[in-house]
């Protein structure tokens, strides 16, 4: 079995080299804005963190503060994910909902069927939809998606965790995709990992101070990536025995 795969936040090329040096697999990139509000970078920035990085940098696509989006607005998102692309970008990530506050179907296919091949991930928008169970199977469909953000809640895992866990548990195919962030703790992990969950995201918990005014630390990543690797270890102690 594959160890867990880490993704942590970057907000410019000054935070790559820490998350790097720490363990991290994959890079999210967020431009203005922190956390599930964050808005996509200038392609000068993409460019500059891709420059540094040496692992996968997946850039968020978003250009307001809402889970919506509108035509006009999605014309330049496709712009800009190809942007990004060129500047060294290996994927992206966007999440976006209709005005029944479910999947919105309709714009995830444009943007794949415009980004043909590239992978991405759907970023914390499926806490906010009515039926998160019926999300789920509906993202289940959707080409290319390689990881669903989730905190299970809105006001992440602190309030979502029980039900992240419990929608973990009732599908592999659910489990596979789902990278637990916003608010993950450490004792979450085993739990988590013994559910199938192979992919986990680090916001703050990657600087000094639990800060976005802070850089990413490697310390910080590091403590992160022992844990993942000990705990996978501890859930899976055959993986590695077996012949």
């Amino acid at each position: 079995m594959s160890d867990p795969l880490l993704e942590v936040t970057v907000l410019h090329a000054r935070d790559v080299t820490g998350a790097q040096e720490g363990g991290a697999d994959r890079l999210h990139l967020v431009g203005d804005g922190v956390g599930h509000t964050g808005l996509s970078p200038e392609p000068a920035a993409v460019s500059a963190a891709c420059r540094e990085a040496e692992v996968p940098v997946f850039v968020l696509l978003r250009l307001n503060d809402s889970w919506t989006t509108t035509g006009g607005e999605l014309a330049r998102l496709v712009g800009l994910a190809e942007d990004y692309l060129g500047c060294g970008a290996a994927g992206i990530s966007f999440g976006f909902l209709d005005a029944d506050l479910e999947i919105d179907t309709e714009v995830c296919s444009h943007l794949t069927d415009a980004l043909a091949g590239v992978p991405w991930t759907f970023h914390r928008a499926v806490d906010s939809t009515l039926d998160p169970r019926r999300s789920w199977r509906l993202l289940l469909d959707l080409p290319g998606l390689v990881a669903v953000c989730s905190a299970g809640s809105p006001q992440g895992m602190a309030s979502g965790y029980d039900d992240l866990l419990a929608t973990a548990e009732s599908d592999p195919a659910v489990a596979t995709l789902m990278m637990p962030g916003g608010g993950l703790l450490a004792e979450h992990v085993p739990w988590l990992l013994r559910a199938g969950v192979r992919q986990f995201h680090l916001g703050t918990q990657a600087r000094p101070g639990a800060s976005y005014k802070s850089y990413v630390q490697a310390d910080h990543v590091r403590s992160w990536r022992l844990l993942l690797d000990a705990a996978a270890a501890r859930a899976h102690p055959s993986a590695g025995t077996a012949g």
